[in-house]
């Protein structure tokens, strides 16, 4: 069974890897409903209670699935989903506004089939929307039962600073991995001065970090990955491969995969840190919370972050309209 993380200073307590639901309906090739229930049963069997959704992701499907799954299980679990974008036939660009999040808030319970939600994030920053209206409001939602806890994704410190002090902020889930550090100048100094948790999401590279890294031109059509992640595309790739052949040796030398490895660098950079790795495979559910067993030495956390320090990676993360929905 897995061990338990504090997130945040409020009492908002999960298991030390959780399950990232996206790819079960979102981004990541065909669904596969029965596999991913029978995987989100066995992350509950396993300890990993700490199941991250979105309102976005379908959208509403991903939320729709959690329901069915949870039915007989919610008060095992921690569930986190988020709001923040506005949905009609497609994505709109971003809403908050106060109105707008309680109304995503009430779709969200009944997709859910819940009363509260555990964790509920604001899925990326609205410039049109001052932070302090989004706090303040789901601060209201905490009084009224139907939030416990209130997180950030995706946002600078500045926003982070200006929500806090409005409504303390429990995590901030952004995505950070050994090839993905740009958190760690001045975002993650930010979350432990201000007793923030930490939720890595994508903290395989999206797919990149494990034994099967393939280009972007092999990822099926209508995968997030062939268009929409420049890291994996032409050049980069290889570039990217020749960076990481340092970890993956040490992953072999070790005994443990490329996945494992990865995990066990974020988990052992601080207790209040979880990542939130995605799959809808139970076979990747078991490797990847095999990661809570690897111990590593200061000697290796040290050659791991010297052989892919930050800005190593080749490419920017997103393309160009996706990237200007980060708060940084």
């Amino acid at each position: 069974m897995l061990g338990k993380r504090k997130l945040g200073s409020q009492g908002l307590e999960v298991s030390e890897i959780g399950l990232g639901c996206m790819g079960m309906t979102h981004a990541y090739g065909a669904p596969d409903d029965q596999e991913s229930i029978a995987t989100i049963h066995r992350a509950i069997e396993l300890g990993c209670t700490f199941l991250d959704t979105a309102e976005v992701y379908g959208p509403f499907t991903n939320e729709e699935l959690l329901g069915r799954a949870l039915q007989g299980r919610r008060d095992r679990v921690v569930l986190a989903t988020k709001f923040g974008f506005a949905i009609g036939s497609g994505l709109q660009g971003t809403d908050s506004r106060p109105k707008h999040i309680c109304e995503v808030v009430d779709a969200s319970l009944k997709r859910l089939k819940t009363d509260h939600i555990d964790l509920l994030y604001q899925h990326r920053v609205d410039p049109a929307v001052p932070i302090e209206d989004v706090a303040g409001t789901v601060g209201e939602l905490v009084k009224a039962g139907k939030v416990k806890y209130f997180g950030l994704s995706e946002a600078g410190v500045s926003i982070i600073r200006r929500a806090h002090a409005v409504h303390p902020v429990s995590a901030l889930q952004s995505e950070y991995s050994l090839w993905e550090r740009n958190l760690e100048a001045d975002i993650i100094p930010t979350l432990r001065e201000l007793k923030i948790g930490l939720v890595p999401f994508s903290p395989l590279g999206r797919g990149f970090l494990t034994d099967a890294a393939k280009p972007a031109a092999d990822y099926t059509e209508g995968d997030f990955r062939r268009q929409s992640d420049p890291r994996l595309q032409g050049t980069n790739f290889d570039a990217n491969l020749r960076a990481t052949a340092f970890f993956r040796d040490l992953a072999k030398n070790k005994g443990i995969t490329p996945a494992q490895l990865a995990l066990a660098w974020i988990l052992h950079k601080g207790d209040g840190i979880v990542p939130i790795p995605g799959t809808k495979r139970r076979k990747y559910l078991d490797e990847n919370l095999g990661a809570a067993r690897v111990t590593l030495t200061a000697e290796e956390m040290k050659a791991l972050d010297d052989a892919l320090p930050p800005g190593k990676t080749s490419g920017p993360r997103y393309g160009g309209k996706l990237m200007a929905l980060v708060n940084r």
